[in-house]
C-alpha cells in the first residue's frame, strides 16, 4: 500500500505525534509499504532536512524559535500537494494525524481523489485550547467556523457517502469540531481505550465506515530501541536513595509546578530528575529554590529519546501528573515496557496501565504528596509494584503497525 500521512507539524519537529509518525513510517516501510508524509515546511535551524518521503508544503513560522509552522489550507496548497504526489505510486489510503491545518489539507486531498481516510485523534482539542488560549470559547467557535468554510459538506467528495445524521456535525465546541472530521472518515483511531471511549460518548465515530466504533491503536516504542534499552539495564538496582523521574513539556496542563510543591510537602528522601523543557522551566527552578525540598531536584533539560529511555530504565519510578489532558500518556507505558513502575495522577491512564503503579486518589497536592511518600517508602524497602509484563509486547511498534495495517485494509474495503 501507499499510505499518505498528513500532520499539523513537520515530523522532524519536537512533539509526541511527530515521534509517533516517524516511527509508524519506519515500520510500515519495514513491512513493505510506501509512505509519504505531508506537513508544513520547517523554518528553524533544522529546516531543509532531505528525505524522499517528505512533502513539505509552503508555510509560515508560528513560534519565536521557528520550530513550528503553519500551511494555509486552500487551492494553492491543494495544487502543491497534488503535484508533489503525481510522480509517486497511486495512493491507497490517507492517514490524517493532525487536528488543524494538516487535517484540513488531508481531508481535502482525500475528497478530491476519492480516497478512504483513517483519522487518528491525537489530542483533546477542547482541553488543549483551554489550557493554552486566553479566550478558549472564542477560539473554539472560530475554529469550528474555519473548519466549515474549508471543508466541503460530507457527501460532496468522490469518496463520500451521505452524512450519518445532520446532528453529528452540529455544534461549536471541541467535540463538534472532531465529529466533523470523523464524519468524513472511513475509520477513526485513538491511542488509548479511555480516549476512544470518550470520543464514542461524544459521537466522534466514523461516518463513512462499516464499523461505527473507534479503533484503539496505541502509539508504540521502537522494537530495536526497546531491546537495546533492556539489554543495557543492570541486573540489580544501583545503591542510593529512591530515584524519581518526571518528564514532559513544562506547560500548565502537565502540572509540573504542583508536582514540585508535592515533593516539598512530602519531605521525601529521594533524587528527583526533571527531563524536558518549556515555558514554565524558569518558574519551576524558582519554586525549587524557594521551597528547598528535602529531595534533591535536578533539571536535566531536553534529552535525546534513547537517552531518556535509559533514564527511565534506571529510575525507580516515573511520575505522571497531568489530569484529563493526555490521550495516551506515553511515558508510563514506556516505563512499564522497561520494567519501571509509575506514580499516576490521571485515573484514566491508571486504568489503562492496569498494574505496576501507585495511583494518586485525587488532584490535590496533599494526595500527590502522600502517594509520593508511599512510593518512596516501598521503593526503599524493595516492595514496590511490578509492571504488567504483557505491556512490553503490546507496546512494540511492530505490533502497533500490524494493527494499523488491518485498519487501513478495512477502510479501503
Amino acid at each position: 500500500m501507499h499510505v499518505v500521512m498528513f500532520g499539523d507539524q513537520h515530523v522532524e519537529s519536537l512533539g509526541g505525534a511527530q515521534v509517533s509518525m516517524r516511527l509508524q513510517r519506519r515500520f510500515l516501510e519495514r513491512a513493505g509499504h510506501t509512505v509519504s508524509i505531508v506537513a508544513p515546511r520547517m523554518h528553524g535551524p533544522r529546516a531543509g532536512i532531505a528525505d524522499d518521503a517528505y512533502i513539505d508544503t509552503p508555510s509560515i513560522p508560528l513560534t519565536v524559535d521557528r520550530e513550528y509552522s503553519m500551511s494555509w489550507p486552500g487551492r494553492r496548497t491543494d495544487r502543491f500537494v497534488d503535484a508533489a504526489l503525481s510522480g509517486r505510486p497511486p495512493v491507497d489510503v490517507v492517514h490524517v494525524q493532525g487536528d488543524f491545518w494538516g487535517a484540513f489539507i488531508g481531508h481535502r486531498f482525500a475528497a478530491r481523489h476519492g480516497l478512504p481516510v483513517v483519522h487518528t485523534m491525537h489530542n483533546r482539542v477542547d482541553v488543549g485550547i483551554e489550557a493554552t488560549a486566553p479566550f478558549p470559547g472564542v477560539v473554539l467557535r472560530s475554529l469550528n467556523a474555519w473548519q466549515r468554510r474549508v471543508l466541503a459538506p460530507v457527501g460532496r467528495g468522490a469518496a463520500a457517502a451521505p452524512d450519518r445524521t445532520a446532528a453529528a456535525t452540529t455544534g461549536r465546541d471541541g467535540w463538534a469540531y472532531l465529529r466533523r472530521f470523523a464524519a468524513r472518515s472511513q475509520a477513526v483511531t485513538a491511542p488509548s481505550s479511555h480516549f476512544a471511549r470518550r470520543l464514542e460518548q461524544h459521537g466522534v465515530t466514523p461516518g463513512l465506515g462499516a464499523v461505527p466504533g473507534v479503533d484503539v491503536v496505541w502509539n508504540g516504542i521502537d522494537d530495536d530501541v526497546l531491546d537495546a534499552a533492556l539489554a543495557s539495564e543492570p541486573a540489580r538496582r544501583a545503591a542510593g536513595r529512591p530515584r524519581l523521574v518526571w518528564l514532559g513539556r513544562m506547560s500548565p496542563e502537565k502540572r509540573l509546578l504542583p508536582f514540585l510543591e508535592a515533593v516539598a510537602e512530602a519531605g521525601i528522601e529521594a533524587e528527583v530528575e526533571i527531563i524536558g523543557g518549556g515555558g514554565q522551566e524558569g518558574a519551576a527552578r524558582r519554586l525549587v529554590q524557594r521551597l528547598t525540598p528535602t529531595a534533591s531536584v535536578v533539571f536535566a533539560g531536553r534529552l535525546p529519546y534513547v537517552q531518556t529511555l535509559h533514564r527511565i530504565a534506571a529510575a525507580d519510578a516515573v511520575v505522571q501528573t497531568s489530569i484529563g489532558f493526555e490521550t495516551q500518556g506515553m511515558t508510563v507505558f514506556e516505563a512499564a515496557a522497561l520494567g519501571t513502575p509509575a506514580v499516576v495522577s490521571d485515573p484514566d491512564i491508571a486504568a489503562e496501565l492496569g498494574s505496576g503503579l501507585w495511583a494518586v486518589p485525587d488532584a490535590s497536592s496533599a494526595a500527590l504528596a502522600a502517594t509520593l511518600r508511599t512510593a518512596v517508602t516501598q521503593i526503599a524497602s524493595g516492595h514496590g509494584p511490578i509492571p504488567d509484563g504483557s505491556v512490553r509486547d503490546r507496546f512494540r511498534q511492530s505490533s502497533r503497525t500490524a494493527a494499523m495495517v488491518e485498519v487501513y485494509r478495512r477502510a479501503r474495503a
